[in-house]
């Protein structure tokens, strides 16, 4: 190589200046690629302890990137050592904790593929879970992950019923009903301020059947006493309200119902039989969803 690097060298001297100058520009881009030879790092296998050690010591020293890919690297180097198992799992949580929660899906669900009877398996679909319940946007934008938090997280229920992470689970997905819950509220007053009054009603009557324990239960009857006021069918608006007064005698949304249909000089909402008072709060809701 230092033969053809001196030979290019010599052949440039004997062209004129004007020549030399390109020729020699060319030459020094040809000697550095002919003349050079790149190093690459040598493939250095270490012992599964070590690499293990090393993973759990970036962890704790909270590097959780490089922990993670630390303990990919245990799963690559020993694939069939007993702690790769371990590292796929540690793996997936240390992915969690820097914040790449799609990664943390991956590696979850890839572990609970490989180990579906592990005893960590309850740990891997929490983790999964919550990687996807941490990534919830605010309820003006679209609540995809939000749903995807919610199977997730009743599969962690069903599953492992009698587990910790089933206990904080049931927790997270009341949260999660009550976001989900509040998205249709937000569409819901969108259109009855725009007074598409069904398209307001369909969205009301969702909370109340899929959200019926949620916070936003009780707006969402003030709201449908209101869209069937403006639509002129008063039998339903005194429907919601009613139930409304029943279930929630102080609050506020009845109090502002109650406005709405006296404002209107419709015969007092709760005048209804006492027969009908005795009717369990659900049964008399499915009879304001399926239309009265």
């Amino acid at each position: 190589m230092s033969f053809i690097c001196h030979y290019i060298f010599l052949g440039a001297l004997s062209l004129s200046r004007g020549r030399f100058a390109l020729v020699l520009l060319f030459s020094s881009l040809l000697i550095i690629g002919a003349c050079s030879t790149p190093s690459t790092p040598k493939y250095v296998e270490e012992p599964v302890g070590n690499l293990y050690n090393k993973a759990t010591n970036l962890l704790a020293e909270n590097e959780y990137l490089n922990a993670a890919r630390a303990f990919d690297e245990v799963e690559r180097q020993h694939p069939y050592s007993v702690w790769a198992s371990r590292a796929q799992l540690m793996a997936a949580y240390s992915y969690y904790k820097h914040g790449w929660y799609d990664e943390a899906i991956i590696a979850s669900e890839r572990f609970l593929q490989l180990h579906p009877g592990s005893s960590n398996a309850p740990y891997a679909h929490y983790l999964a879970a919550i990687s996807f319940y941490d990534q919830i946007v605010d309820v003006g934008r679209d609540q995809a992950m939000t749903r995807s938090a919610l199977d997730n997280l009743e599969q962690v229920v069903l599953r492992y019923p009698n587990t910790d992470f089933a206990r904080d689970a049931r927790l997270k997905i009341n949260l999660a009903n009550e976001h989900l819950a509040g998205k249709e509220m937000e569409i819901g007053r969108f259109y009855l301020k725009r007074s598409q009054y069904n398209a307001a009603i369909k969205r009301f009557r969702k909370v109340i059947k899929d959200f019926q324990t949620t916070s936003h239960t009780e707006e969402a009857l003030h709201r449908l006493t209101e869209s069937y006021l403006s639509l002129g069918v008063i039998p339903e608006a005194q429907n919601s309200a009613a139930v409304l007064g029943h279930n929630f005698p102080g609050s506020v949304w009845y109090e502002r119902s109650y406005q709405l249909l006296a404002n209107a000089g419709v015969v007092e909402p709760m005048q209804i039989p006492d027969a009908a008072r005795t009717q369990s709060f659900w049964k008399r809701v499915i009879g304001i969803i399926d239309g009265g």
